[in-house]
């Protein structure tokens, strides 16, 4: 499988955002909880540089708390990560703070220096759908940037003030032209960073369902009220018949797919982390 999805207003994103780099104290990155690896864009690391870097965790109401717990522990080692559920937690102390913390060092410097430090002017960068809209809404307590759960919203670079010691530049979520590990497509697909134009929705819906009953088939047992088996084909026949999805010619496994998608996306098997931290770094 090859995903390949760089609209023009990405490869314009991508080049204001170098460009804004030299104005920016710090990076605010925000990664999908689900997949936190998948969700991280290498062309950062190209145009980022050395800049402090906060890792944001978002949507992880969303994740196995188990696995969100590890891959803080991981990210910490290198960043200063935190995860949070973006439309219940509260984030501006929080945030602020950690902020604060990364720019600790360059603003003592300043003091010693005689220089009254300015609001921390931090880019706040990721994927589509990772929830950067809402972040920002959220932390600024006003609604200054658009929100949808779609990728593709935001196109444009902006200034927000959230309060005397932090300012954020919003930027569009990008992607990458293209993906060396098909696995990175295929997490990105079930969490709905990428458009459904360009993907395979099969082959991501029999990944899905492959990863819950290898992972968590319980849930597929409760949510569908079937027997799980080994058989794939089996369980997918299963589901079809308990959503009435038979006719005369038998099950229909494309209908029974799409609706596996669906409420993948649609959050029916909450508590799920698709990219597990013992799987993608052990």
């Amino acid at each position: 499988m090859s995903i390949q999805w760089f609209p023009g207003h990405m490869a314009k994103a991508s080049k204001e955002m170098q460009e804004k780099m030299k104005a920016v104290d710090m990076i605010i990155e925000l990664r999908d909880a689900r997949v936190p690896n998948a969700s991280h864009n290498p062309i950062l690391d190209q145009i980022a540089g050395n800049k402090p870097r906060l890792i944001v965790l978002t949507k992880k109401d969303k994740a196995d708390a188990y696995q969100t717990d590890k891959w803080l522990e991981y990210l910490n080692t290198a960043y200063k990560a935190l995860a949070f559920d973006l439309n219940k937690d509260r984030l501006n102390d929080r945030i602020t703070n950690a902020c604060l913390e990364l720019m600790q060092m360059k603003h003592e410097k300043q003091r010693n220096r005689g220089i009254n430090p300015r609001a921390i002017r931090a880019m706040v960068v990721g994927i589509p759908n990772v929830g950067k809209s809402t972040f920002i809404n959220r932390l600024s307590k006003r609604r200054v940037a658009q929100t949808a759960d779609k990728p593709g919203v935001t196109r444009a670079l902006k200034l927000v003030v959230v309060n005397k010691y932090l300012e954020l530049i919003d930027t569009p979520g990008v992607l990458w032209p293209k993906f060396d590990d098909q696995k990175i497509g295929l997490y990105l697909g079930l969490t709905g960073a990428i458009s459904d134009n360009v993907l395979p929705i099969t082959q991501i819906a029999l990944f899905g369902l492959n990863h819950l009953l290898e992972n968590y088939p319980l849930r597929i047992q409760e949510r569908y009220g079937i027997k799980v088996t080994e058989d794939i084909e089996d369980v997918i026949a299963q589901i079809a018949n308990k959503r009435g999805y038979i006719s005369n010619k038998g099950f229909d496994r494309q209908k029974t797919l799409n609706l596996l998608i669906k409420e993948i996306r649609d959050d029916q098997f909450s508590g799920i982390t698709w990219e597990r931290y013992d799987e993608t770094i052990m």
